[in-house]
């Protein structure tokens, strides 16, 4: 008995000897400021190649930790890369028996004095990506020629799926401005008012975009087309500084003249080094717009507007960041809205300023456990001043008089979160947890007074007037509660399932809101270049107060005319109301299926298909039959007079959206890429026209294609590099459907099904030359080109009234015109 023991222990000892044993490698992904990176990407493989010489991969978790187990100890070579970050290649690293643990740090791709390096690692394809992601980052917002660079809005539809509308909104799949979550370094930066993105900052200031739809965690809230998080750059232990347009643009719109000025500077630096660090962008926009189309008085106006982001990191120690940000909005646009069919009377000046503060404590309570607790407090105040005290004229030709809405409005909203990131678990897999809480305080006031318009005829006559009553003067209050909790599960290697809940409550609705939610991905037959990944998601809207607020606002009152002067009908009220019962909030469910496929050469192929339908969406419907009177304690509010509408806050919208997107992306060289995209897709609605009391238009039937609705879009953008060294190439091409637009009568009544009509086919190249250089010790970029370069006539607006004499005629074509940027990067630290 004793002889086999002592074999078999031989034997052990000579297999261990040859093949080694396993060992666990514990490390930790982390940035310059030792703050955590979240899905960085870990290649490890032996340094001398052997029996087990295959390379092992990790992905990191929202600590920057992974854990992998090796066959055996020995020297090994770790590459690890993230978006945003320089790829940290082949570090050594020699292993051994028992513990191991390490700090991999990655320095992020800066667009000051160092040279820009977008190369992705070689790593294959993300399983435990199941959510569908768009990014954008920040040398790619810097590096393509889109329109108004300045702003950061006009980069958004840079990502497929992102369209801006007819009057400059933006739409994220197929949805409204206010159905995606907007979020600043983690906290909810969309309009407490109207849940749309008016927040402005420098694009200097942005690391990286991430746009999350269909199928995202039960983390990102209220908003059926998906979660947009904003990501800020930071300072480090060297100080950095550059300026980009810090001498007047060119205009060529209407000839040669000086156009924007959109200086922008930018500071960042240690505070305290290795401890504490800042960074801070401020943006400035003085804007001349010429609108060539005009035919009454100046065809031109000028308006001003800066942003400035402050932000600072401390590490108060290894464990605990404490994180801060304060931004400053500011605009004065007077004279806004001036277009070809609006004339300097009809405009109205615009001032606005925005206040946003946040601080936020990340506290690593143990190996593999990390606490964030943050406060933000968003202030708003919106000014519009008419040019006068006239009536608002709507006319066969275009509009005339003064416009019709004096108003200041101000909204806060105050958030508290927390999220608790927990170690993982291994139970028929590995298992790991997050879990949240999100509080909200929304007070929005207004004190507006409102005139009245009128519609005429070809001959001057007045077809109908309306005029205000009542009060604008009023607040809403509202209050919101919120909590989840997701499991991301790697089942398998090659098999990743996440799901989760999530509660929603608001003082608005006052419902228990749940929002169960799973997505997954799969690589087939351990195909570490293909994924294929899918979900389904229930998913509310937020609820914005400007909707309820309507009913405490004022009313308007008809009055309907013959063509000889004569009254028709009315003096007659309109109102809005809301039922005293609770309502139900907008409810979507989103189905999503996706496929990634890495390609040889770097090259990135995916297929994003998606299935929304939303119910129980908020619009206002009458609810009055013709010729009755509503209840006595409505009836009561108002003045003795005839009701012409009751329109009550109802559940009727449905909304319908489905898309197929195809998407190829390559990076090659040191710095560039390019990325092509083609989207078949279908938005329509029920609540086509969203009818408040500043709606004008008269509505019988309400469902057809939404305003953003185009069918077909191509989309492709690129950096590229030329035979000369130091210059490249950057352009933008856009290729769509145009959006539609509904028809009218000379009384304001929509002809038909809205949205029947749509504008010319849109197409729009912009090409641009970059040359970098270096003069006296520091490093410039001068670029120099020409937006829409083949002169294409792609209208903003069009006279859709019956009858008029230009009928259909259409208008807003910005053609061809040239544009320059000059960048001053800082010192030149290349030798």
């Amino acid at each position: 008995m004793g002889v086999v023991v002592l074999l078999l222990v031989s034997i052990v000892s000579l297999t261990a000897s040859l093949f080694g044993s396993e060992i666990t490698l514990q490390a930790k992904v982390v940035d310059e400021d030792n703050a955590p990176i979240d899905g960085a990407t870990v290649a490890i493989r032996p340094a001398s190649p052997g029996i087990n010489s295959g390379s092992f991969q990790a992905v990191s978790d929202a600590t920057g930790a992974f854990t992998l187990t090796l066959p055996q100890p020995g020297p090994y070579l770790i590459t690890a890369g993230s978006n945003g970050f320089f790829t940290l290649k082949d570090r050594p690293a020699d292993l051994h028996d028992g513990g191991n643990e390490i700090v991999l740090a990655l320095n992020h791709v800066r667009n000051t004095s160092e040279t820009v390096n977008v190369v992705e690692s070689s790593s294959p394809v993300d399983i435990e990506q199941t959510d569908s992601e768009k990014r954008l980052s920040g040398p790619q917002i810097l590096d393509v020629p889109f329109p108004s660079t300045h702003d950061l809005r006009n980069a958004l539809p840079l990502m497929p799926g992102v369209l801006q509308g007819p009057n400059g909104n933006l739409h994220f799949d197929g949805g409204a401005e206010n159905q995606v979550l907007y979020t600043l370094d983690g906290f909810n930066i969309s309009d407490p008012l109207t849940g749309t993105f008016n927040t402005h900052l420098s694009v200097e200031a942005v690391r990286s975009i991430i746009y999350e739809s269909g199928r995202f965690s039960p983390e990102f809230g209220k908003g059926s087309s998906g979660a947009m998080s904003i990501r800020t750059e930071t300072g480090d232990d060297q100080f950095r500084y550059s300026a980009t347009n810090f001498v007047p643009g060119i205009d060529t719109k209407t000839g040669l003249h000086i156009g924007a000025f959109t200086p922008r500077a930018n500071l960042s630096g240690p505070i305290l080094k290795g401890r504490a660090w800042f960074s801070d962008n401020w943006d400035g926009n003085y804007n001349t717009t010429v609108v060539p189309d005009v035919h009454i008085g100046p065809n031109s106006t000028s308006s001003f507007s800066f942003s400035n982001l402050l932000h600072g990191q401390v590490n108060v120690s290894p464990g605990n960041i404490l994180f801060a940000d304060f931004l400053l909005n500011y605009l004065n646009a007077p004279e806004s809205g001036l277009g070809a069919l609006d004339p300097l009377s009809t405009t109205t000046d615009q001032r606005s300023r925005a206040w946003f503060t946040s601080i936020k404590d990340q506290i690593y309570v143990a190996r593999g456990t990390l606490l964030e607790i943050g406060f933000a407090d968003l202030r708003t105040l919106a000014r519009t001043i008419p040019q006068g005290d006239g009536l608002y004229l709507f006319t066969p030709t275009g509009h005339l008089g003064n416009y019709y809405v004096d108003s200041t409005q101000h909204s806060e909203r105050k958030q508290l979160l927390a999220n608790l990131y927990l170690p993982p678990i291994h139970l028929g897999g590995t298992h790991q947890f997050k879990t949240g809480a999100d509080l909200d305080r929304i007070d929005y006031s207004q004190q507006t007074a409102r005139t009245g318009y009128e519609n005429l005829d070809v001959s001057g006559n007045v077809i109908r007037k309306t005029v205000f009553g009542g009060s604008g003067n009023l607040q809403q209050l509202s209050a919101e509660a919120s909590s989840y909790i997701v499991d991301a599960w790697r089942i398998r290697p090659n098999l990743q399932v996440e799901g989760g809940f999530r509660q929603d409550w608001d003082e608005l609705v006052r419902r228990v809101l749940l929002s169960p939610r799973v997505s997954a991905s799969y690589a087939p037959f351990g195909w570490k270049n293909t994924k294929i990944s899918g979900g389904y998601a229930i998913v509310y809207d937020a609820t914005q107060p400007q909707v309820f607020a309507q009913a405490k606002d004022q009313y308007s009152v008809l009055t309907f005319y013959n063509p000889d002067g004569t009254t028709a009908q009315g003096p007659e009220i309109s109102a809005f109301t809301i039922p005293s019962s609770h309502l139900q909030a907008p409810r979507y469910q989103n189905w999503s299926l996706g496929a990634e496929q890495r390609l040889p050469s770097r090259l990135q192929l995916t297929l994003n298909l998606l299935r929304k339908r939303g119910t129980d969406g908020f619009t206002y419907v009458n609810t009055l039959p013709a010729g009755t009177s509503p209840p006595l304690s409505i009836a009561a509010n108002y003045p003795p007079l005839p009701f012409y509408s009751l329109l009550t806050l109802t559940n009727l919208r449905r909304d319908s959206y489905d898309s197929a997107e195809l998407t190829v992306h390559k990076a090659f060289g040191k710095s560039y890429e390019f990325m092509a995209s083609y989207t078949r897709s279908r938005a329509s609605s029920n609540s086509v026209v969203n009818l408040s009391v500043n709606q004008a238009a008269l509505v019988t039937n309400n469902f057809g294609p939404v305003a953003w609705d185009s069918p077909n879009r191509l989309l492709s953008w690129g950096y590229l590099p030329t035979f000369w060294k130091n210059w490249a190439i950057a352009y933008l091409l856009e290729a769509r459907d145009g959006f539609p637009f509904s028809v009218q009568q000379i009384d304001g009544t929509i002809v038909g099904q809205p949205d029947s009509y749509r504008l010319p086919f849109y197409f729009s190249l912009d090409l641009h030359a970059e040359r970098l250089f270096h003069l006296r010790g520091y490093r410039f970029a001068l670029r120099g080109g020409f937006n829409n370069i083949t002169g294409h006539n792609n209208p903003t607006t069009v006279e859709n009234t019956i009858g008029s004499p230009t009928f259909l005629n259409y208008y807003g074509s910005q053609g061809r015109h040239f544009v320059f940027r000059l960048r001053w990067l800082g010192k030149d630290h290349s030798g």
